[in-house]
C-alpha cells in the first residue's frame, strides 16, 4: 500500500518526520510500521515539545527512590514502606465521552501504580469544566463525575480529594487529571526495563478489541468541529476486571518470576513492548497469532494500536510461565506468551507465519523527534495605578457572592459521589487542606493534595508555576505533614504558538525555582498539550499532586475551629494584593494587573514554622490562606468546626476590601488557646515570621468588625447550596 501524504496525516505525522523514519529505515514503512511510529513519535508519548525544558526541574532528594522515566515516581516513608504516586490526564477522551473518559482515566492511572508493585491506597482527582452556563458544562460534569466514581468505587479504592473549578477557556476542552498512590515495600518495587535473551513475552489481563485505537495520537492534536467522529478512539473500562488484574499482579509479585512489567496503556501494546525492550537494549518478537482477541478478524494493526484496557505486558523468567499462568487463570484472567525477548535490537511482529513490521528499535524511542520550539516571554504585567472605585460594593454582598461562587463553594455534591472511606484508612476526608491516609496497621500516614492555578498561570506564567507549588505545599503543611515530592500534569494549548509555548516553559521554570527552594522535587509526571477547539485554547494548567509524611496520625491538624474563645492568628503579612484574585475579576469584573508575588523565603519559614507549631500542639487548627483570601480562609474553618468567629480590622488599613478579599501568599490563619498565645508569638518571633492576632472564635456567628454578622447557619447556606441549585 502506497503511504500518501493524506495517510501520513492522518497518523499525526509531519512530512519532514516522515522523511525522517525514512532515513532511519533506509526504505518506507508500510502502514503497521506508520502506525507504529505514529504511536511512539506523538506529543503523548513521545514529550518532543517539552523534553527540552522538563529537563529543568529537580528530580531528586533524601527520599526519592524513583523519578521520572518509569510507570510512576517512588519515595521513601522509612520502616521499608514507598509510596509510589502519579498523576496524568484523560481530558480529550473526557470530552468526547464523559463517563468512560474519566473511568479509563481512573483506570489508567492506577494500572501505573500497581504496575510498579504497589497496592493503590487512594486516588485524587483535579477537573476544569467550561462556564456554568455552557450548554454542555452540565452534562459533561454529570458525567465525568460519575465515571470518576463509578470506576473508583467499584475496584475499592478510596477517593481522597481534588479540585474542581469552572472557567470559559474550557468550554470546549475540558481537563480530567487523575492521581493515583500506592504503597509498596521498598525491596519489592517492579520496573519496566527488560533483560536478558529468550525471555517470554506475556500477555495478561482483557481480550484486545477495537476500542482506543490512535487514542495517543488523537490526545495528541487539537479538536475542531468533526471532533464528534473520534468518540471511537475512547477506550471502554471494566473496573471488576482491572480489580481481578490488580490481585493477579500483586500475588504473582510475591514469588521471584517477573524480570519487567508495563501497563498497556496509551498506545497499547506498541508503547508497551517497545519501551521495555529498548529500555533494556534489547530485541522483541512478538507473534500477533497469539494475542487474546475479542473481536473477529483484528488485524495486526488494530492490536498493536488498540488501547482496550485492563491490560498489562511482562517479561517472565524462563520455566515459569506455567507457575504464573496458574495464577491468572485462577483469577479468570487471559495469559498467553505473546513473544520473546531477542538480541535483534529491533521490533518484529509476526501474523500467520508472515513478517509484517521489522523496525529498529531506537528509530522508535530514541530517535523520536525532539523540538526546541519558539517561545515568548511573558511580561509581568503592570500595576493597575488607577484606583478603583469600591462604593455601592458592600463587603457582606461581595463575601457572599465569593462564598458561593462555584470555584470557592463546598465540592460537597461531587466528593459525596466517591467513596473516600474504603479500605478504612482514611483520617482526613475531602474538603480540608490536605486528605490523610493512614498507612494500614501503622500510626504513620501520608498527606495529599491537587491544585492547579489557571487564572495565575495566565496573567503571569512564571509566577504561577511558583505558586501552585507553594499552595500545594501550603496544603500538606496545614495538616501537619512533611511534604516530600510532587507529581505534576502540565495541560497547555498548542505549542506550535509561540505564546502557548512561552507560557509551558515559564510555567515550568516556576515549578522549578519553587521546588528547588522547597527541596519538594518532581517524582513523575505528564505532558497534554493541543487542548484546544478550532484554534482557541485552554488557560495554562499545570497541576500539582504532593505527598507528605505525618509521623503520627493520631496528631493531624484540621481546617476546623475547635472550641469557643480561642484566638485567631494570621501568619503573614498582607498587603492587601487583589488583582487577579477572585473579587477582581468575578465581582468587578477586572481582569488586569499581576498576581500575587510569591517569595520563596517566607512560604518556606511560614511552612516550616507552622509545621514546628503542631508538633508542639501549640494550636488547635490550621488554614491557608488562598482564593477569596481573608474571609473565605475564616468561613471555611466556621463551617467546619460549627464555630464563629469576631474578626477585628486593624486600625491602620489601606483598603477594607483589599485587606479582606486580598491574596496575599505564604499566610495562614491558626487557632490557639488564650493560655498558649505567648508560647506560640515566642517561636514567631524567634523564626522571624510576621503575625497578628485578627480575631477570636465565638458561639455561632462570624462577625467582620462592623461590617456584617451571620449566622453558621446561613453561612453553610451560601457555602454549601451551589450544586444543588444548578444540577436542579
Amino acid at each position: 500500500m502506497k503511504i500518501s501524504e493524506k495517510i501520513i496525516k492522518k497518523h499525526g505525522l509531519t512530512l519532514s518526520e516522515y522523511s525522517e523514519i525514512n532515513k532511519l529505515m533506509e526504505r518506507d514503512p508500510n502502514l503497521l510500521e506508520l502506525g507504529l511510529f505514529s504511536a511512539m513519535w506523538n506529543e503523548h508519548c513521545s514529550y518532543k515539545s517539552s523534553k527540552k525544558h522538563l529537563k529543568k526541574l529537580p528530580t531528586k532528594n533524601k527520599k526519592v527512590i524513583q523519578g521520572p522515566g518509569e510507570n510512576a515516581g517512588v519515595i521513601d516513608i522509612d520502616d521499608d514502606d514507598a509510596i509510589i504516586f502519579k498523576i496524568e490526564s484523560h481530558n480529550h477522551p473526557s470530552f468526547l465521552e464523559p463517563y468512560q473518559g474519566a473511568a479509563t482515566g481512573v483506570g489508567g492511572i492506577l494500572r501505573d501504580v500497581f504496575t510498579m508493585g504497589a497496592r493503590p491506597i487512594a486516588n485524587l482527582n483535579v477537573l476544569h469544566f467550561g462556564e456554568p452556563s455552557n450548554s454542555k458544562t452540565k452534562n459533561l460534569l454529570n458525567g465525568v463525575v460519575s465515571g470518576i466514581g463509578g470506576y473508583g468505587n467499584c475496584i475499592g479504592i478510596p477517593t481522597v480529594g481534588g479540585e474542581t473549578n469552572f472557567d470559559e477557556s474550557y468550554n470546549e476542552n475540558i481537563l480530567v487529571n487523575a492521581m493515583s498512590i500506592g504503597l509498596a515495600k521498598k525491596n519489592n518495587i517492579f520496573y519496566s526495563k527488560a533483560k536478558g535473551i529468550n525471555k517470554p513475552v506475556v500477555y495478561v489481563g482483557s481480550k484486545t478489541g477495537r476500542d482506543g485505537i490512535h487514542g495517543a495520537s488523537m490526545a495528541s492534536a487539537e479538536f475542531d468541529e468533526n471532533s464528534e467522529e473520534k468518540k471511537p478512539t475512547v477506550q471502554v473500562g471494566d473496573p471488576f476486571t482491572e480489580k481481578l488484574l490488580l490481585e493477579a499482579c500483586l500475588e504473582l509479585m510475591k514469588k521471584n518470576i517477573i524480570i519487567s512489567i508495563q501497563d498497556m496503556g496509551a498506545a497499547g501494546l506498541t508503547s508497551s513492548s517497545i519501551e521495555m525492550s529498548s529500555k533494556g537494549n534489547l530485541g522483541i518478537e512478538l507473534n500477533l497469532d497469539k494475542v487474546p482477541c475479542r473481536e473477529l478478524n483484528m488485524t495486526p494493526y488494530e492490536m498493536m494500536l488498540s488501547e482496550s484496557q485492563e491490560r498489562m505486558l511482562m517479561i517472565l523468567e524462563s520455566g515459569k510461565e506455567n507457575e504464573a499462568q496458574k495464577i491468572f487463570l485462577k483469577w479468570g484472567l487471559d495469559f498467553s506468551v505473546i513473544g520473546i525477548t531477542t538480541n535483534t535490537k529491533n521490533i518484529v511482529l509476526k501474523y500467520k507465519n508472515k513478517e509484517v513490521a521489522n523496525v529498529p528499535l531506537k528509530a522508535l524511542a530514541d530517535k523520536a523527534p525532539v523540538y526546541d520550539r519558539k517561545w515568548i516571554s511573558h511580561k509581568l504585567p503592570k500595576k493597575i495605578k488607577k484606583k478603583v472605585n469600591y462604593n455601592g460594593y458592600k463587603i457582606k454582598d461581595i463575601f457572599k457572592k465569593i462564598i458561593n461562587h462555584p470555584n470557592i463553594c463546598s465540592k460537597k455534591w461531587i466528593w459525596e459521589q466517591y467513596d473516600h472511606t474504603v479500605m478504612a484508612d482514611t483520617f482526613i476526608r475531602p474538603g480540608e487542606n490536605a486528605a490523610v491516609i493512614r498507612i494500614h496497621g501503622k500510626n504513620k500516614g501520608i498527606a495529599t493534595s491537587v491544585d492547579s492555578s489557571p487564572i495565575y498561570c495566565e496573567s503571569h506564567p512564571l509566577t504561577g508555576g511558583k505558586q501552585i507549588v507553594c499552595e500545594n505545599w501550603r496544603n500538606l503543611v496545614s495538616v501537619g505533614s512533611t511534604p516530600i515530592a510532587i507529581t505534576n500534569c502540565l495541560n497547555f494549548g498548542s505549542p506550535e504558538k509561540k505564546e502557548i509555548m512561552g507560557q509551558f516553559v515559564e510555567c515550568v521554570q516556576g515549578i522549578s525555582d519553587a521546588c528547588n527552594y522547597l527541596d519538594f522535587p518532581v517524582v513523575s509526571g505528564n505532558v497534554s498539550f493541543y487542548n484546544e477547539t478550532n484554534g482557541r485554547g485552554i488557560k495554562p494548567t499545570p497541576t500539582i499532586g504532593g505527598v507528605g509524611k505525618i509521623n503520627n496520625v493520631k496528631k493531624i491538624m484540621t481546617c476546623a475551629f475547635k472550641k469557643e474563645n480561642s484566638n485567631i492568628i494570621k501568619i503573614g503579612k498582607t498587603e492587601g494584593h487583589v488583582t487577579q484574585s477572585i473579587f477582581y475579576r468575578e465581582v468587578l469584573g477586572i481582569k488586569d494587573g499581576p498576581p500575587p508575588e510569591i517569595n520563596l523565603f517566607n512560604e518556606k519559614n511560614n511552612g516550616l514554622t507552622i509545621l514546628e507549631l503542631i508538633r508542639k500542639e501549640l494550636v488547635m487548627a490550621v488554614h491557608d490562606i488562598s482564593k477569596g483570601g481573608l474571609i473565605a480562609a475564616i468561613s471555611k474553618m466556621c463551617i467546619m468546626g460549627n464555630i464563629g468567629a469576631k474578626i477585628y480590622l486593624p486600625k491602620k488599613l489601606i483598603s477594607l476590601h483589599n485587606y479582606v478579599f486580598g491574596e496575599d501568599q505564604s499566610r495562614y490563619l491558626i487557632e490557639v488557646e488564650e493560655k498558649l498565645t505567648n508560647d506560640v508569638q515566642k517561636i514567631l518571633e524567634k523564626n522571624g515570621v510576621y503575625s497578628e492576632i485578627v480575631g477570636k472564635t465565638q458561639n455561632n456567628n462570624l462577625e467582620l468588625d462592623k461590617e456584617f454578622s451571620i449566622s453558621i447557619e446561613d453561612l453553610k447556606r451560601e457555602y454549601f447550596n451551589w450544586f444543588d441549585k444548578y444540577l436542579n
